[in-house]
């Protein structure tokens, strides 16, 4: 666990400023008055806000449902769908998914 150093000389660890920056929105204050009531530096602040901006793509469960004759139609946890009328071996159908969630 990786952990940041705080003001006060002690660590922070990820889920403590995971807490902290999803509180931020919650709190109605500006960033610098949020900031002092937490303890953090505004530029320490503003790099863990864009840290966890940049986390990757998080991968997301499917099913595959009954297939079809001579189709598939693929609907990801977002919402969008891909239907086709190609018919695809469970293998190949497989490495599709793994290509849309990426």
């Amino acid at each position: 666990m990786r952990l940041e150093t705080a003001e006060n000389g002690g660590m922070r660890s990820k889920e403590d400023i995971r807490g902290i920056v999803a509180g931020f929105a919650k709190s109605g204050m500006t960033r610098r008055e949020y900031c002092a009531q937490h303890g953090v530096a505004v530029t320490t602040f503003d790099y863990w806000r864009r840290t966890q901006r940049k986390r990757p793509p998080r991968l997301v469960q499917v099913a595959i449902g009954e297939a079809r004759v001579g189709g598939f139609a693929l609907v990801l946890a977002n919402g969008r769908r891909i239907e086709s009328s190609w018919s695809f071996v469970e293998a190949n159908l497989e490495k599709l998914i793994r290509v849309a969630e990426s």
